[in-house]
Order: C-alpha cells, then sequence, then structure tokens
C-alpha cells in the first residue's frame, strides 16, 4: 500500500473555538491509483492534501507513505519525504520567474544535493522532453503560455521520480482547452504507471481518475471507483 491512513484527525483553534478540519478519516491508495479528492469549500479536501503531501501534521491518526510512518515526524524528515517521495503541482504553477524552464526542473535536485550538475542538467531535460516542452527549455516563465507554464510545473514534479503526484486543482488557471490538454498529460503520466491524488472541485476533472472520494465536513461520505469501459 503506498499510502495508508486511519483514523486521521486534524483540529484547528479559531480564537477559543476548536475546528475539525478532518475528524476521522481512513484511506488507503495503492500504487498506481489514480484518485480525485473532491468536496465543497470548507470540506476539508485542502487539509487533506497538505497531509498527504507532509505540508503539515495531524493532530492524532496515523498516516504511513510507502511503509514508513510520517505523521509524527519533524519538520526536517517532513521535507526530505517531501523532496524524496512527492511531486508537487499546484494551481498557481510556483515557478521561479526569472529562472528558465530547465532551472526549475532542476531545482528539486538541487534541494536533494546529490545528483552532479550534469545529471541535475539531463534529468531536466528528459522531465520537460517528457512533458513535451523539448523547444521551450531556455524560456522563462513569461515566455510561455499557461499550459506551458503548467507543463513545466509537473515535469519540475516528476524530477525526482516521486512515488506520488499531488496535483491541487492543477487546471484552476487555465481555459478549457488548455486543461484538456493537461489532464491528458496527468492521464498519460498514470497509464505509465505513476501514483496520482488530484484535488478538485470540478466534476470534468474529477471524472478523469479510476476512483473519487469526496469529503464532508471533514470526513469521507463517498468513496466511487470508476468501471472499467
Amino acid at each position: 500500500m503506498l499510502i495508508a491512513i486511519h483514523e486521521l484527525r486534524k483540529t484547528y483553534r479559531v480564537g477559543n473555538e476548536p475546528v475539525r478540519a478532518l475528524d476521522g478519516v481512513d484511506l488507503e491508495v495503492r500504487p498506481g491509483e489514480y484518485l480525485a479528492i473532491m468536496g465543497p469549500s470548507g470540506s476539508g479536501k485542502s487539509t487533506l492534501m497538505n497531509l498527504i503531501g507532509c505540508l503539515d501534521t495531524p493532530t492524532s491518526g496515523s498516516y504511513v507513505l510507502n511503509g514508513r510512518q510520517v505523521s509524527g515526524l519533524g519538520d526536517d524528515d517532513l521535507a526530505r519525504i517531501r523532496n524524496e517521495e512527492i511531486g508537487f503541482v499546484f494551481q498557481t504553477f510556483n515557478l521561479l520567474a526569472r529562472a528558465t524552464a530547465l532551472a526549475n526542473v532542476e531545482l528539486p535536485l538541487v534541494y536533494e544535493g546529490s545528483a552532479s550538475r550534469a545529471e541535475r542538467r539531463e534529468r531536466a531535460r528528459e522531465a520537460l522532453v517528457r512533458v513535451g516542452l523539448a523547444d521551450r527549455m531556455h524560456h522563462q516563465p513569461n515566455e510561455l503560455s499557461g499550459g506551458q507554464r503548467q507543463r513545466v510545473a509537473i515535469a519540475r514534479a516528476l524530477v525526482n521520480r516521486p512515488s506520488l503526484l499531488l496535483a491541487d486543482e492543477p487546471t484552476g488557471n487555465l481555459d478549457s482547452r488548455t486543461s484538456g490538454e493537461i489532464m491528458a498529460l496527468v492521464d498519460e503520466l498514470n497509464g505509465a504507471g505513476n501514483t496520482i491524488v488530484l484535488v478538485t472541485h470540478e466534476k470534468d476533472i474529477a471524472a478523469h481518475a479510476g476512483r473519487t472520494i469526496e469529503l464532508r465536513d471533514g470526513k469521507i461520505v463517498s468513496d466511487e471507483i470508476k468501471l472499467a469501459g
């Protein structure tokens, strides 16, 4: 099992009032799955995404990622796991404005620190070729379209060969045609064996996934697997 979550809870305090963002979530995700997380605003989907991505820690419960218990780890260990195990794709791309596409994609390898400069460059090139940007490697973000920027972000998420690709509203800033192109790429990545967890509020985007869970008031209220064909 790639992800094994049991009785996961996250409580925030707003003034003196506790707010249960997640209230006892159980979830398992197998390697190679394509999971969409849906729910209205305030349902807990962003909180769950942050916990799965090791960007936050739970109040209680268990989270095992790729055989490792991560729910009680400190910041340094969580940062290491984020860099080694998880690739992130965000709605706002989060690219460095003054860096080329190639330099942006190299960044996770720079942070990881074990690859030589030549190896970093080669792996970044491979990732950009994989997302169809072989001819845009030396362009900066302001020279790229929104769809191309998101492809750079996806290449950056893939360059460390992560166990898990997390996509948070990946088409939120794109028009419908470009959204279709990006989702076709995400589908292709899943077809190649990448495990994908996608957060979206759009049913047509969630329909790309093989499985959809819906959150409401911090709980999973449905878990549906799409039938083949």
